[in-house]
């Protein structure tokens, strides 16, 4: 039972583990330690892994490209100054949905898949942008994107691994797991 009361610790935000400065630490850093200090991002960037390890094929490759592809055109709109509604609430819609769609491994056509995984990535990479601060652009999209693209990996990865060694039902499970989390984010904004 104790066990369970530390979960909601791990999803705290707290000033102390905000995103680094990147005066201190330089625009590269600040964009690749973005998403891994988010709960929100990290759940949603590992789905993106585990519904394409669902899925299969292509879409272990596709569905993370996607993502971060239309991340950095949400992070260009940011930087533009172009308004886009939602982009916390949708963020963690993100997580709901792409748990729901692991855990029930929708048959849906690659490209549908790819759609939807990019459209969420808007949001996301919105997000990156209108908290970049004073960061170098070019330097803070790189940080940004290449921990996404690894977050992802571990996603796919976890997704084999849990399928290898528990079948195909344990890396669904998984997707329910990350459901759950988003709902907890949900209920604790």
């Amino acid at each position: 039972m104790k066990r369970l009361l530390i979960l909601p610790a791990l999803f705290a935000a707290t000033p102390a583990f905000a995103h680094l400065d990147p005066a201190a630490h330089g625009s590269f850093a600040a964009g690749f330690s973005h998403p891994v200090f988010g709960p929100d991002h990290i759940l949603a960037m590992v789905a993106v892994g585990l519904w394409a390890t669902v899925m299969g094929g292509r879409a272990r490759l596709v569905l993370p490209m996607a993502f971060v592809g239309t991340m950095s055109a949400g992070f260009a709109l940011a930087l533009a100054g172009m308004p886009l509604p939602m982009v916390e609430p949708m963020i963690l819609a993100s997580v709901l949905l792409l748990g729901v769609l692991t855990a029930l491994a929708l048959p849906l056509p690659l490209g549908v898949a790819a759609t939807i995984t990019g459209a969420l990535a808007l949001f996301h990479g919105h997000a990156h942008g209108a908290e970049m601060g004073g960061a170098t652009a070019l330097s803070y999209l790189a940080g940004f994107a290449l921990s996404t693209a690894f977050l992802h990996a571990a996603g796919v990865l976890g997704g084999i691994l849990l399928a290898r060694f528990g079948g195909p039902m344990l890396t669904r499970a998984a997707g329910v797991l990350v459901a759950l989390s988003g709902s907890a984010l949900v209920l604790a904004g």
